[in-house]
């Protein structure tokens, strides 16, 4: 659990993050510090780093939902896109846990 104070400084540089402005790489150090540890940080910055690369979400749209629930990555850059092979897919999922997996 945060504390306030963490809360409220996680809070502000995640308002300059969603709103484009400076963020000192101390800050952000110390932010993702906080969000590699503790769930409740991850979701501030990542709604604020959301919201800094799509914009602000429409009030009752599936995006607002979607961001709500922090799902998925924040950054498309990261996304898989378009159609994956189905047998390799497939053939990923039949591997036994202890066989090494190429990357």
């Amino acid at each position: 659990m945060l504390s306030t104070q963490t809360r409220l400084r996680l809070e502000d540089i995640a308002a300059r993050i969603a709103g484009g402005l400076e963020v000192s790489f101390e800050e952000m150090t110390w932010a993702q510090k906080w969000a590699d540890n503790n769930r409740s940080a991850a979701r501030i910055i990542n709604q604020a780093r959301r919201e800094a690369i799509q914009g602000k979400a429409e009030p009752g749209s599936l995006d607002e939902l979607l961001n709500g629930l922090d799902l998925g990555d924040p950054d498309p850059s990261n996304h898989l896109v378009g159609p994956q092979d189905p047998d390799a897919l497939a053939e990923w999922f039949r591997r036994r846990p202890n066989e090494s997996r190429p990357d």
